[in-house]
């Protein structure tokens, strides 16, 4: 009986480790990928977790022909709540996060070291993946404020957003177009649902917000108080668009938030990055899983936005060099000649 019962644990102990070894090996194939985006109100957050979930596949997973996921055999993608464009450039090259959504005039100034990122070291070894989609540049007022024009903020309380962020690169650029500095105004850092609140608090005059629209936290600010887009236009929009060649002159549609008319304004393209040092197959597969048909129908519903991300527009706009295994994907894909 002890013989057997030596022999029965030797075995059990055999099909642990089989077992364990089963679950090191399973455990071996994961590849974690982190997205930077932006402010959970915003359009980056939500956009992200939508590419996210399209290129995951975790071990386990049912097969993608079988209604499970499409995504890179073993990989976990998750989207990361940042400061948004430039926070994320600089996450990207100093490693700490493997790739990041950002505006093109951000990302092509930090790649060349110009504008206004002419004091810094050129990201040379930043790379694109995709162009995504296009965001508008809003300026939030209440109704009952008065302010009419980017001029009318001068002595006014204006959030500019976080220095990390692409909305205040571009706040600081339109007041600029407009004969105004930060000595104009009191400016303020606040972000999404924060700088909603401190203007229904009359703690605020004005807000900046560059996204794609609808973006959540004007959606729930214009349900709940009557609010204007200011219009970004004229001679001094024009002057923005003609020297630099990312901005276009773009309007938000009447609707997109309750009772706010058409307003015409500033618009700039939404791009995803990554670092020349990753993996070029890993590159190749994430870009290869972004455009299957399985996540077609992910980004379709999964966002407003989500329609105007196409294979088609994916090279639009792109200031910066594309990473080699996005570069082999787009050629196979007869995209890139």
């Amino acid at each position: 009986m002890k013989f057997v019962a030596k022999k029965m644990a030797t075995g059990a102990l055999a099909v642990a480790m089989l077992g364990w070894g089963a679950i090191s090996a399973q455990a071996q194939e994961l590849n974690f990928f982190t997205i930077g985006t932006g402010g959970t109100a915003y359009t980056y957050y939500p956009v992200g977790g939508v590419i996210a979930n399209a290129i995951s596949r975790p071990p386990g997973s049912r097969p993608c022909e079988e209604g499970g996921s499409c995504g890179v055999e073993g990989l976990i993608a998750s989207a990361v709540s940042s400061r948004g464009s430039v926070d994320n450039i600089n996450s990207i090259l100093s490693g700490l996060r493997n790739s990041g959504f950002a505006q093109s005039d951000v990302a092509y100034w930090a790649y060349t070291g110009t504008g206004t990122m002419k004091d810094s070291e050129p990201a040379t070894k930043l790379r694109s993946i995709a162009a995504l989609f296009e965001e508008h540049i809003h300026l939030v007022v209440l109704d009952k404020s008065g302010i009419k024009s980017v001029a009318d903020l001068k002595g006014k309380r204006v959030s500019l957003d976080e220095p990390g962020s692409g909305t205040y690169v571009d706040a600081n650029l339109i007041l600029e177009a407009n004969g105004l500095g930060l000595s104009d105004v009191t400016a303020e850092a606040l972000k999404g649902n924060a700088a909603a609140e401190a203007l229904r608090n009359g703690k605020i005059d004005a807000f900046f917000v560059v996204a794609g629209y609808p973006t959540g936290s004007l959606v729930e600010l214009a349900s709940a108080d009557d609010i204007n887009l200011v219009p970004i236009d004229g001679a001094a929009a024009k002057a923005l668009t003609d020297k630099y060649g990312f901005f276009s002159q773009s309007d938000i549609p009447a609707g997109a938030y309750e009772g706010v008319d058409k307003t015409s304004t500033v618009a700039v393209g939404a791009q995803w990055y990554t670092s020349a040092d990753q993996d070029e197959e890993l590159i190749y597969q994430i870009t290869k899983a972004l455009w299957n048909d399985q996540s077609r129908k992910l980004l379709d519903v999964g966002h407003a936005k989500g329609k105007t991300i196409t294979l088609e527009t994916a090279l639009s706009g792109l200031g910066v060099p594309m990473h080699a295994g996005a570069e082999r994907f787009y050629k196979e894909a007869g995209v890139l000649k």
